[in-house]
């Protein structure tokens, strides 16, 4: 099911951890609802960018994949709000930096460990956009600079 012309419903759930232990990671409606903001906004990133591809490495997770993974339940990932993405030929420092350029209204954004980059929308559509931007590595957690 594409969730908007770039996104596919099956690439927001897919989980080796789901598919390895048969667990479901299905979204409930309101999870899928999260997830089509998630899609739209991830086509605004895919412009700003030049129209590079976004493999997404996770998006949705349920408690079990969530767990698995050893994040916490406040994850955005578990409403479906948020996904962790890499752009070949990009470095996921210049994908934050462009994208905090480019006005999009992302909740947050975090460079990973310098391997990915983590990007969500509000956890509701009543809720305006943080704009937080941050860097998670060995070191912790920070500002993005």
């Amino acid at each position: 099911m594409n969730l908007t012309p770039h996104f596919t419903l099956d690439e927001l759930t897919a989980s080796e951890s789901a598919e390895r232990n048969g667990w479901d990671n299905t979204p409930n409606d309101a999870e899928l609802e999260n997830l089509k903001r998630l899609a739209d906004m991830l086509e605004q990133v895919k412009v700003v960018l030049g129209g590079k591809p976004i493999m997404v490495n996770s998006a949705f997770r349920s408690k079990k994949v969530n767990d698995a993974v050893g994040s916490k339940d406040t994850s955005q990932h578990r409403i479906g709000c948020a996904a962790d993405i890499r752009v070949p030929g990009m470095t996921p420092d210049e994908v934050v930096r462009k994208v905090i350029a480019s006005g999009i209204g992302y909740d947050q954004i975090i460079r990973e460990f310098d391997r990915w980059t983590h990007i969500s929308v509000p956890n509701s559509v009543d809720i305006s956009p943080r704009r937080q931007a941050l860097i998670i590595d060995k070191a912790g957690t920070r500002q993005f600079a």
